[in-house]
């Protein structure tokens, strides 16, 4: 076949040595791309409104918005970028006329990656472009979040087919201040709501430190961090109430237990002085219902010491290994060693009574989340959905909103109705009090404490299948 050429191709080919030829047929081809854009522009400088976003975790203390789902709705469902790149430090979303891939420097931040896209990450009418960075995972990314704020920056672009430099940012750029997350605590002091593991920086696992420390476990400061020290408290806790649980998380049962021991730190422990044949009769009858209750009597409760006692209190020592046999100093007698030990044993058996109607607790408030049958994030005048609509139904229940006017919008009867319910409950002192009329971290605690106990009730007298 025979090759029709150009004219520019005859033209070149008469004045110029054929590699000439080849650079200037190559540059015909790409200057006209050039001056279309089809090759981007080099670095350049930009200003830019810096926020951060994070990835929120089932079982925090605290959410923006007030719950798992709806900071997930917030944040994306922070596993990866838009890109499908896994969440990284380092990665950021940038507006759509930046490609991924693209690199940018942020003077005191470090350098960055665009792999990620964002509804209200765009290019701003007075010239600046909005850039949202990845702050982290759970608390401590919420933390680091909340105490970037917003920030104006101008920065160095550097698009993709250019070189860029190497990408270098770390967390150390964006401290945590936890002080930040009490706002949008929505967990209160219930250990069961959250589920802090080693490594974890938070309020849960600042929660966890205080517990553990008030019964006696956690002799440190509480910094908020799930190192070595808490590993070693959660394990010596665990053991000292025979719980076969994790030391590197807090699980439920251990949250239970924890809840219960303390609930009961006022407790007074009944048998107040020692027992034996000189005490009082109020002292032997103290006595004789403790062993009664640890299983260790079976005699009348008449404040008597007899063999009877004498021979209870014995098998008790026995059993806790505090004497080898009658002739023991101190045996069928009860001094300050063997009145530790049954207080020890009688919190312990109280404490996992209480515990099991912790998990119990916990359980209906999983069956509740799971029916959507609780109201899961924070509400504010003008919203409407099936969110203010449950929360309607929630006060009508509770006699402060008429079942007529639900209509699943939040209007200022809906306003006047919450007031009413926060000002019972003492919640709020005024109407003029911060949060008055919206469901926040407070209002939200409330609802939800109430609605499980409500449950709870129900399932204890008919069971789980009334759910």
């Amino acid at each position: 076949m025979k090759i029709q050429h150009t004219p520019l191709y005859h033209r070149v080919q008469r004045k110029f040595p054929w590699h000439i030829q080849v650079i200037i047929l190559c540059l015909s081809v790409i200057a006209p791309l050039m001056v279309l854009g089809e090759t981007p522009d080099g670095p350049y400088q930009q200003d830019f409104i810096l926020t951060a976003y994070y990835s929120p975790l089932p079982g925090q203390c605290c959410y923006v918005r007030g719950g798992y789902v709806a900071d997930k709705i917030l944040n994306g469902e922070g596993v990866h970028g838009a890109d499908g790149t896994d969440v990284y430090p380092g990665m950021i979303a940038a507006p759509k006329s930046y490609a991924f891939g693209t690199m940018v420097a942020l003077p005191g931040l470090g350098r960055f990656t665009v792999h990620d896209r964002g509804g209200a990450i765009q290019e701003l009418d007075n010239g600046a472009h909005r850039l949202d960075v990845w702050a982290g995972y759970g608390e401590e990314g919420l933390a680091r979040a909340l105490a970037f704020g917003v920030r104006k920056i101008r920065g160095t672009v550097y698009p993709v087919g250019h070189r860029q430099p190497k990408e270098s940012f770390t967390f150390e750029a964006l401290p945590a201040s936890l002080d930040r997350l009490e706002t949008f605590s929505v967990s209160g002091d219930d250990l069961l709501s959250v589920q802090p593991k080693a490594g974890d920086r938070g309020l849960s696992v600042d929660l966890l430190q205080r517990s553990l420390k008030d019964v006696g476990f956690f002799a440190g400061s509480s910094t908020g961090f799930f190192g070595q020290e808490t590993t070693d408290a959660l394990t010596a806790f665990n053991t000292a109430y025979r719980l076969k649980e994790s030391s590197v998380q807090l699980t439920e049962r251990s949250a239970a237990t924890l809840t219960a021991a303390l609930r009961r730190l006022p407790a007074v422990f009944p048998v107040a002085q020692n027992v034996d044949i000189d005490a009082a009769p109020k002292a032997v009858t103290a006595a004789q219902r403790m062993l009664r209750y640890l299983g260790f009597y079976s005699g009348r409760t008449n404040g008597m010491y007899d063999l009877l006692l004498s021979d209870a209190i014995l098998r008790f020592q026995k059993a806790k290994g505090l004497v080898a046999d009658a002739l023991s100093p101190g045996a069928g007698t009860i001094g300050p060693i063997t009145r530790g030990k049954m207080q020890e044993a009688w919190n312990r058996r109280l404490v996992t009574a209480m515990a099991d109607r912790y998990v119990m607790l916990h359980r209906v408030q999983i069956a509740l989340d799971q029916k959507k049958g609780m109201v899961d994030r924070f509400v504010d005048l003008g919203e409407s959905g099936d969110t203010v609509t449950l929360l309607q139904h929630m006060l009508a229940d509770r006699g402060f909103f008429p079942e007529d006017k639900i209509n699943g919008n939040f209007g200022d009867f809906t306003k006047s109705a919450l007031i009413e319910y926060q000002l019972d409950r003492k919640i709020i002192t005024s109407k003029k009090n911060d949060g008055a009329g919206s469901v926040g971290p407070q209002t939200l605690l409330s609802l939800r404490s109430e609605e499980r106990q409500k449950l709870y009730e129900v399932v204890r007298s008919q069971g789980w299948r009334a759910l």
